[in-house]
Protein backbone atom coordinates (compact mmCIF):
# COMPACT_ATOMS: atom_id res chain seq x y z
CA UNK A 1 0.00 0.00 0.00
CA UNK A 2 1.33 3.42 -1.00
CA UNK A 3 0.13 6.66 0.55
CA UNK A 4 0.50 10.23 -0.72
CA UNK A 5 0.74 12.54 2.26
CA UNK A 6 2.63 13.71 5.32
CA UNK A 7 4.22 10.71 7.03
CA UNK A 8 3.27 11.73 10.57
CA UNK A 9 -0.37 12.27 9.68
CA UNK A 10 -0.61 9.03 7.68
CA UNK A 11 1.11 6.99 10.41
CA UNK A 12 -1.41 8.28 12.95
CA UNK A 13 -4.08 6.41 10.98
CA UNK A 14 -2.26 3.06 11.20
CA UNK A 15 -2.84 0.50 13.97
CA UNK A 16 -0.63 0.09 17.02
CA UNK A 17 2.04 -2.62 16.78
CA UNK A 18 1.16 -3.51 13.17
CA UNK A 19 4.63 -3.19 11.61
CA UNK A 20 7.52 -5.67 11.67
CA UNK A 21 10.26 -3.56 10.10
CA UNK A 22 10.78 0.12 9.33
CA UNK A 23 13.38 1.66 7.07
CA UNK A 24 13.50 5.46 7.18
CA UNK A 25 15.56 7.78 5.02
CA UNK A 26 14.53 11.14 6.52
CA UNK A 27 15.68 14.60 5.43
CA UNK A 28 19.38 15.14 6.19
CA UNK A 29 18.83 18.94 6.09
CA UNK A 30 21.73 19.38 3.68
CA UNK A 31 20.05 21.70 1.16
CA UNK A 32 21.93 24.89 1.96
CA UNK A 33 23.03 26.21 -1.43
CA UNK A 34 26.32 24.31 -1.51
CA UNK A 35 27.86 22.40 -4.41
CA UNK A 36 28.62 18.75 -5.11
CA UNK A 37 29.63 16.55 -8.05
CA UNK A 38 27.22 14.21 -9.80
CA UNK A 39 28.23 12.18 -12.87
CA UNK A 40 31.30 14.37 -13.29
CA UNK A 41 29.34 17.64 -13.20
CA UNK A 42 29.24 20.32 -10.51
CA UNK A 43 25.66 20.47 -9.19
CA UNK A 44 23.73 22.09 -6.35
CA UNK A 45 23.42 20.04 -3.16
CA UNK A 46 19.83 21.23 -2.82
CA UNK A 47 17.47 18.23 -2.88
CA UNK A 48 14.14 19.99 -2.51
CA UNK A 49 12.08 22.10 -0.13
CA UNK A 50 11.60 19.03 2.10
CA UNK A 51 15.34 18.98 2.84
CA UNK A 52 15.77 22.63 3.79
CA UNK A 53 16.24 23.18 7.51
CA UNK A 54 14.60 26.60 7.30
CA UNK A 55 11.29 24.96 6.30
CA UNK A 56 10.97 23.29 9.72
CA UNK A 57 10.11 25.25 12.84
CA UNK A 58 12.08 22.75 14.93
CA UNK A 59 13.95 19.90 13.25
CA UNK A 60 14.49 18.03 16.53
CA UNK A 61 10.76 18.12 17.27
CA UNK A 62 10.02 16.91 13.74
CA UNK A 63 12.45 14.02 14.23
CA UNK A 64 10.94 13.16 17.61
CA UNK A 65 7.38 13.21 16.25
CA UNK A 66 7.93 10.85 13.31
CA UNK A 67 10.08 8.50 15.40
CA UNK A 68 7.41 8.45 18.13
CA UNK A 69 4.85 7.23 15.58
CA UNK A 70 7.29 4.60 14.35
CA UNK A 71 7.73 3.37 17.92
CA UNK A 72 3.98 3.06 18.38
CA UNK A 73 3.57 1.16 15.13
CA UNK A 74 6.37 -1.35 15.63
CA UNK A 75 5.63 -4.76 17.07
CA UNK A 76 7.55 -5.68 20.23
CA UNK A 77 9.85 -7.88 18.14
CA UNK A 78 10.21 -5.27 15.39
CA UNK A 79 13.14 -3.03 14.51
CA UNK A 80 13.89 0.19 12.66
CA UNK A 81 16.77 1.26 10.43
CA UNK A 82 17.39 5.01 9.93
CA UNK A 83 19.94 6.37 7.46
CA UNK A 84 21.89 9.57 7.88
CA UNK A 85 25.18 11.42 7.82
CA UNK A 86 26.91 13.37 10.58
CA UNK A 87 24.60 16.27 9.74
CA UNK A 88 21.54 14.54 11.24
CA UNK A 89 22.29 11.06 12.56
CA UNK A 90 23.36 12.08 16.07
CA UNK A 91 20.14 14.08 16.46
CA UNK A 92 18.22 10.99 15.32
CA UNK A 93 20.04 8.81 17.84
CA UNK A 94 19.30 11.25 20.69
CA UNK A 95 15.58 11.38 19.88
CA UNK A 96 15.45 7.58 19.53
CA UNK A 97 16.82 7.12 23.02
CA UNK A 98 14.33 9.65 24.43
CA UNK A 99 11.48 7.61 23.00
CA UNK A 100 12.76 4.25 24.23
CA UNK A 101 14.46 2.67 21.22
CA UNK A 102 17.45 0.47 22.01
CA UNK A 103 20.39 0.68 19.60
CA UNK A 104 21.47 -2.69 18.15
CA UNK A 105 24.15 -1.56 15.71
CA UNK A 106 25.27 1.51 13.82
CA UNK A 107 26.13 0.32 10.34
CA UNK A 108 28.51 2.21 8.10
CA UNK A 109 27.49 2.06 4.46
CA UNK A 110 30.85 2.50 2.71
CA UNK A 111 30.23 3.59 -0.87
CA UNK A 112 32.57 1.89 -3.32
CA UNK A 113 32.10 4.76 -5.82
CA UNK A 114 31.89 8.07 -3.89
CA UNK A 115 31.89 11.36 -5.83
CA UNK A 116 35.16 13.32 -5.99
CA UNK A 117 35.72 16.48 -3.97
CA UNK A 118 35.15 19.91 -5.48
CA UNK A 119 37.27 21.77 -2.96
CA UNK A 120 40.49 19.94 -2.15
CA UNK A 121 40.54 20.97 1.51
CA UNK A 122 39.10 17.92 3.27
CA UNK A 123 38.81 14.14 3.10
CA UNK A 124 36.54 12.58 0.49
CA UNK A 125 33.05 11.70 1.74
CA UNK A 126 32.50 7.98 1.20
CA UNK A 127 29.99 6.69 3.76
CA UNK A 128 26.64 7.09 5.46
CA UNK A 129 25.45 5.80 8.82
CA UNK A 130 22.44 3.56 9.33
CA UNK A 131 21.18 3.21 12.90
CA UNK A 132 19.54 -0.14 13.64
CA UNK A 133 17.39 -0.10 16.76
CA UNK A 134 14.70 -2.22 18.39
CA UNK A 135 11.57 -1.54 20.39
CA UNK A 136 11.37 -4.49 22.78
CA UNK A 137 13.85 -6.72 24.56
CA UNK A 138 14.06 -9.13 21.61
CA UNK A 139 14.18 -8.57 17.88
CA UNK A 140 14.19 -10.70 14.75
CA UNK A 141 17.55 -11.18 13.04
CA UNK A 142 18.25 -13.68 10.27
CA UNK A 143 21.84 -14.52 11.22
CA UNK A 144 22.09 -17.27 8.62
CA UNK A 145 20.96 -15.06 5.73
CA UNK A 146 23.58 -12.48 6.65
CA UNK A 147 26.27 -15.14 7.11
CA UNK A 148 25.56 -16.44 3.62
CA UNK A 149 26.24 -13.07 1.96
CA UNK A 150 30.03 -13.46 2.31
CA UNK A 151 30.19 -16.90 3.96
CA UNK A 152 31.25 -15.31 7.24
CA UNK A 153 29.63 -13.34 10.05
CA UNK A 154 28.20 -10.07 8.77
CA UNK A 155 30.11 -7.03 10.01
CA UNK A 156 28.84 -3.50 10.57
CA UNK A 157 30.71 -1.94 7.63
CA UNK A 158 28.99 -2.64 4.31
CA UNK A 159 30.77 -1.98 1.01
CA UNK A 160 27.95 -1.29 -1.43
CA UNK A 161 28.02 0.95 -4.52
CA UNK A 162 25.67 3.87 -4.98
CA UNK A 163 22.48 3.54 -7.03
CA UNK A 164 23.05 1.87 -10.40
CA UNK A 165 21.74 3.44 -13.61
CA UNK A 166 19.30 0.56 -14.17
CA UNK A 167 17.61 1.41 -10.86
CA UNK A 168 16.69 4.89 -12.14
CA UNK A 169 14.76 3.78 -15.22
CA UNK A 170 11.41 4.93 -13.79
CA UNK A 171 12.61 8.41 -12.80
CA UNK A 172 15.13 10.37 -10.76
CA UNK A 173 15.21 10.99 -7.02
CA UNK A 174 18.15 12.92 -5.50
CA UNK A 175 18.56 10.70 -2.42
CA UNK A 176 17.64 7.29 -3.85
CA UNK A 177 19.17 4.35 -1.97
CA UNK A 178 20.60 1.30 -3.79
CA UNK A 179 18.50 -1.82 -4.06
CA UNK A 180 21.36 -3.94 -2.66
CA UNK A 181 21.31 -1.93 0.57
CA UNK A 182 17.58 -2.38 1.12
CA UNK A 183 17.73 -6.05 0.17
CA UNK A 184 20.29 -6.67 2.91
CA UNK A 185 18.30 -4.75 5.52
CA UNK A 186 15.01 -6.45 4.68
CA UNK A 187 16.56 -9.93 4.61
CA UNK A 188 18.31 -9.29 7.93
CA UNK A 189 15.29 -8.02 9.82
CA UNK A 190 12.12 -9.59 8.44
CA UNK A 191 10.49 -12.79 7.29
CA UNK A 192 8.27 -13.50 4.30
CA UNK A 193 4.83 -11.85 4.65
CA UNK A 194 6.05 -9.48 7.39
CA UNK A 195 4.96 -5.84 7.05
CA UNK A 196 7.66 -3.34 6.05
CA UNK A 197 7.09 0.43 6.40
CA UNK A 198 8.97 3.32 4.81
CA UNK A 199 7.69 6.73 6.01
CA UNK A 200 9.92 8.67 3.55
CA UNK A 201 9.40 6.52 0.48
CA UNK A 202 11.03 8.69 -2.18
CA UNK A 203 11.56 6.63 -5.33
CA UNK A 204 10.03 3.53 -3.72
CA UNK A 205 13.11 1.33 -3.28
CA UNK A 206 12.05 -0.07 0.09
CA UNK A 207 8.61 -1.20 -1.08
CA UNK A 208 10.00 -2.36 -4.42
CA UNK A 209 12.46 -4.72 -2.72
CA UNK A 210 9.94 -5.73 -0.04
CA UNK A 211 7.50 -6.82 -2.74
CA UNK A 212 10.21 -8.78 -4.57
CA UNK A 213 11.11 -10.54 -1.32
CA UNK A 214 7.46 -11.42 -0.62
CA UNK A 215 6.93 -8.97 2.22
CA UNK A 216 3.88 -6.80 2.69
CA UNK A 217 4.67 -3.10 2.45
CA UNK A 218 3.50 0.39 3.32
CA UNK A 219 5.14 3.44 1.80
CA UNK A 220 4.42 7.11 2.51
CA UNK A 221 5.59 9.96 0.26
CA UNK A 222 4.55 13.63 0.44
CA UNK A 223 5.82 14.75 -2.99
CA UNK A 224 3.41 13.92 -5.82
CA UNK A 225 6.13 13.40 -8.46
CA UNK A 226 8.02 10.92 -6.29
CA UNK A 227 4.83 9.16 -5.26
CA UNK A 228 4.07 8.62 -8.95
CA UNK A 229 7.65 7.44 -9.55
CA UNK A 230 7.29 4.88 -6.76
CA UNK A 231 3.95 3.72 -8.18
CA UNK A 232 5.53 3.13 -11.59
CA UNK A 233 8.27 1.03 -10.01
CA UNK A 234 5.80 -1.04 -8.02
CA UNK A 235 3.58 -1.62 -11.04
CA UNK A 236 6.54 -3.00 -12.96
CA UNK A 237 6.61 -6.06 -10.67
CA UNK A 238 4.14 -8.64 -11.91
Amino acid sequence: MLYLGDCIEVMKELNNESIDLIFADPPYFLSNGGKSINSGKVVSVNKGEWDKKTNYMNTNLFTYNWLKECYRLLKESGSIWVSGTHHNVFDVEREMKKIGFKIINIVIWHKSDPPPLIYKNKLRFSYEFIIWAKKGTKHFFDYEAMFNVHNTEMEDVWLIPAVQLSEKQFGYHPTQKPEALLERIILASSKEFDVVLDPFLGSGTTCYIAKKLKRKYIGIEKEEKYYQLAKRRMESIL
